[in-house]
């Protein structure tokens, strides 16, 4: 279809710096990681493997690989490092990841606080072994940040070595970042665009209406995630203007006044 369709907007390949979409897959089988990756494997650039499933998941290492040779970065969930933390078994995580050689490695504090100068030095610590990924926001609905403390905290991690910073809103969309409804907080995606390059924040957006209005607001490159398995396609889809959420997002004036 983009080769047929003018008009549509030019999505950067992989291995991409902007335009991610984070899958999470929460518990899925072999059978079904495989079946994600032959058909969403092109348009897939992480996958999470959600909060603590990588522990309980069977045969969790040749899933990994599917997601692994399709072109995708597998990595565990950042609650999962949090559970190894609270019980102060830094060390233990490490062998954990290597055991499932597993590059990239999320830092989060959304379960229970860490002091956030102990956070970035996990995330240094990690940044010389690979690639670190860090959560901003607390999955705690009583938890709230104020607009510059998100922009400080993500500038912070960073400048210690993460090359993404995820906004936090969980996998219901309804905390972080968005209002209880799931609506957007303006003011806080608002001071994060202004002050964080767009490219280096992952906007988690499980809910349709949050992926449009990214796309609508950042454009097609926009990073998103906590993508549900099965929406792969259709995100793609409203990031290319060709669902009606984003229809007259990327056309000329001429065909919109149509």
């Amino acid at each position: 279809m983009k080769k047929i369709l003018p008009y549509l907007p030019e999505r950067h390949s992989r291995p991409r710096q902007a335009g991610l979409t984070m899958v999470m897959d929460k518990g899925l089988s072999i059978r079904e990681a495989e079946d994600l990756m032959s058909v969403g494997g092109e348009y897939t650039d992480l996958v999470k493997l959600g909060f603590g499933t990588s522990l309980i998941t069977p045969d969790v290492e040749r899933k990994i690989e599917i997601y692994r040779k399709a072109g995708a970065i597998p990595y565990l969930g950042g609650t999962l490092f949090e559970a190894f933390i609270i019980r102060d078994m830094f060390a233990e995580f490490i062998e954990l990841l290597d055991g499932y050689g597993i590059e990239m490695v999320e830092v989060s504090d959304g379960s229970f606080d860490i002091d956030h100068k102990k956070k970035l030095e996990y995330i240094s610590i990690l940044a010389k072994r690979g690639k670190v990924i860090s959560e901003v926001g607390s999955k705690k609905k009583e938890v709230v940040y104020k607009p510059e403390q998100w922009v400080e905290m993500m500038k912070s991690e960073l400048g210690a070595g993460s090359v993404k910073v995820i906004a936090e809103a969980r996998e219901s969309g309804t905390t972080g970042i968005y209002n209880e409804d799931g609506s957007i907080n303006n003011e806080i995606i608002d001071a994060i665009s202004k002050h964080v390059k767009l490219e280096n924040v992952i906007w988690e957006a499980p809910l349709k209406s949050q992926q449009a209005w990214f796309i609508k607001h950042f454009g097609a490159n926009v990073n998103l995630g906590n993508i549900a398995p099965d929406e792969i396609i259709s995100l793609e889809a409203l990031r290319l203007g060709l669902r009606g959420d984003t229809f007259f997002q990327f056309l000329p004036a001429e065909l919109k006044d149509q």
